[in-house]
């Protein structure tokens, strides 16, 4: 069992309150917190003085997150006005209608008081089950994309970013996002050199801007569609030594006229159509936040060589893979110069916008290319 631990928290310039929903995902807590501990002391010493953070329960049971392992709460829910930021830690879908009541009443006293709340993981689910979230913008993992559009008909969330930040609703896709969130917390109190260290010490390079995209399913492939869904999901996690079709249908257990016609009818696309598009999005995501050779790229997105992944490339984003990493690098040094958050935040997604333009929505065009027959290197899926 774990017991997070703050310092008092009238003495910290930082303060911070933790809740955790059953069943909650405990990387995604743990990176934050751990943010939050190194930036609090000199090197890793681990004193809390200037942040201080504490786990709140109505009940002071153990929490246990998604991973079995538990969490002891050390103070009941009290009064929100003495935390500069409360952070809710989601995790296991099927548990955000579970929040104890007086964990509802906790948070809405919060927000009347003007507290700044955080979702972290399907913690933005938690706040907007809540009524919390009404007139915010979302940030919400990939992964859980449809998940949330199923339960908020009519919202739109945001998952193509890391995290958000409107106004006093801050909001991230959970995981390693976690803690570049709560290093964007740490700068605004603290500074931007204790939020740095912070980061290095857990070895991460730099801290990544909101705008930074999520490493995920292109949002051009959502769907409603159960067939398709799981069948993109298949060819997400095998990115690197790509599935036949017919491999994808045999774990689907539907014939591949079946799974054809529903990609066609959901997504106007073939399945290798869409399997190529995932590797492409995952190609330049690694483009833009790697140093990673092109060669090096191609072989860890499924193709099976550079010139294939060029030809592939070029026939979707019209530019070649050389040619998007020096346009990404121009973006970022152009937003990099820029003083003022909010324009630069503009400017990112305009930028953003115009790097994806050829691809994002011209899904219809999407050309077959043959496989790779080489010896020893991975077939396209067929």
């Amino acid at each position: 069992m774990l017991y997070a631990s703050g310092t008092e928290v009238g003495l910290a310039k930082l303060k911070i309150g933790f809740i955790l929903a059953r069943r909650f995902t405990l990387s995604a807590f743990a990176n934050f917190i751990d943010v939050l501990r190194l930036s609090a002391d000199e090197g890793d010493r681990s004193r809390p003085i200037l942040c201080a953070w504490h786990v709140l329960s109505p009940t002071i049971e153990p929490i246990t997150s998604s991973c079995g392992v538990t969490v002891q709460p050390e103070e009941p829910l009290g009064d929100p006005k003495r935390f500069d930021y409360l952070v809710v830690v989601g995790g296991l879908v099927d548990e955000i209608e579970n929040l104890h009541p007086g964990t509802v009443g906790f948070l809405k006293r919060a927000a009347a008081i003007g507290v700044p709340l955080v979702g972290v993981c399907t913690g933005a689910f938690i706040l907007h089950r809540a009524g919390l979230m009404l007139g915010y913008r979302a940030c919400v993992s990939w992964f859980h994309h449809a998940d949330f559009v199923e339960r908020f008909n009519g919202l739109k969330p945001v998952s193509d970013q890391i995290f958000v930040v409107d106004r006093d609703r801050l909001t991230c896709s959970g995981g390693v996002s976690s803690a570049h969130l709560a290093a964007f917390i740490v700068e605004r109190h603290l500074g931007r050199a204790r939020a740095a260290k912070s980061l290095h010490i857990m070895i991460i390079d730099q801290a990544m801007t909101a705008e930074e995209p999520q490493p995920g399913m292109p949002l051009a492939l959502a769907t409603e569609d159960v067939v398709v869904r799981k069948a993109l999901l298949l060819m997400q996690q095998s990115i690197d030594v790509p599935l036949s079709i017919g491999r994808v249908v045999q774990r689907l257990g539907v014939s591949r006229r079946n799974l054809e016609r529903h990609f066609r009818e959901s997504l106007a696309m073939t399945p290798l159509a869409a399997d190529r598009l995932i590797r492409i999005e995952q190609a330049k995501h690694l483009l833009k936040t790697t140093k990673r050779s092109a060669t090096q790229i191609a072989a860890d997105t499924g193709f099976c060589d550079l010139p294939h992944l060029i030809r592939v490339f070029r026939a979707i984003e019209e530019m070649t893979p050389d040619a998007f990493r020096r346009k990404s690098l121009e973006c970022g040094l152009v937003c990099a110069s820029i003083p003022d958050a909010a324009l630069k935040s503009e400017i990112a997604v305009s930028a953003e916008s115009e790097c994806r333009r050829s691809v994002g929505f011209r899904r219809r065009s999407v050309r077959s290319h043959p496989g790779c027959s080489k010896a020893g290197r991975t077939q396209l899926p067929e």
